[in-house]
């Protein structure tokens, strides 16, 4: 009873605490956002020198401010886009991965976020399958093809590290030294940036494992 109980406690964290920091994210974002001063200096005397002095209502007043301030953060959005295009802007991103892979726990959320949105917003497309290598004898690790080749008709596989996969390696092998897998990208990178727990088949064992024992640890206890 005790280890179910762990178990279902921790498949509930699983599925709340990403939801409850996204919306605290959202939320604190839109406070910092709406308390600028150009912000809180829109009023009803303010909106009645454009709009009729009938129009001016505090739910017109409330509807302003929240139109601006998702204005302001679209306009954010797009000037930080720009300035990764730059130089400095690869610089700022790179010390900023830096930072976030350097903060136990954190950088697990960091990536996976980080290449949520990625996957979302450019598709899964552009990321070719998965396979497997076995890098050592009986020990086999996940790689991505990259659709490029060497200079001597070898082919390049990415070997991403876990669970930072903005970090690897480029291998050159022979089409033979890698294994096909019948999995989906998605599937890959979630056990990659989970750093294993991540395993969708798995995913009973891996919240026995949150939770600190599993049922036969239990069993053998009583």
């Amino acid at each position: 009873m005790s280890a179910t109980w762990k178990r279902d406690f921790a498949s509930g964290l699983v599925i709340l605490v990403p939801i409850i920091v996204t919306l605290y994210i959202i939320a604190y974002l839109y406070g910092v956002i709406a308390s600028t001063p150009f912000l809180v200096l829109i009023d009803a005397a303010l909106l009645e020198q454009f709009l009729p002095a009938g129009l001016v209502t505090p739910r017109t007043v409330t509807f302003t401010r929240v139109l601006l301030t998702v204005f302001v953060f679209i306009l954010m959005v797009f000037s930080v886009g720009y300035l990764m295009r730059t130089a400095i802007g690869t610089l700022v991103e790179a010390g900023i991965d830096d930072l976030m892979n350097r903060l136990p726990g954190l950088r697990v959320v960091y990536n996976a976020s980080k290449m949520a949105v990625e996957t979302a917003l450019g598709g899964t497309d552009e990321l070719q399958e998965p396979v497997k290598i076995e890098t050592w004898d009986g020990l086999r690790m996940t790689a991505f093809k990259t659709g490029q080749r060497a200079a001597d008709g070898r082919e390049l596989l990415f070997l991403p590290t876990a669970p930072n996969i903005t970090t690897g390696f480029v291998i050159e092998v022979e089409p033979d030294q890698y294994e096909e897998t019948d999995e989906t990208v998605e599937d890959a990178l979630t056990r990659i940036l989970s750093a294993g727990f991540g395993e969708a088949n798995d995913k009973e064992v891996s919240l026995e494992m949150l939770a600190g024992k599993s049922d036969d640890d239990s069993g053998d206890q009583t």
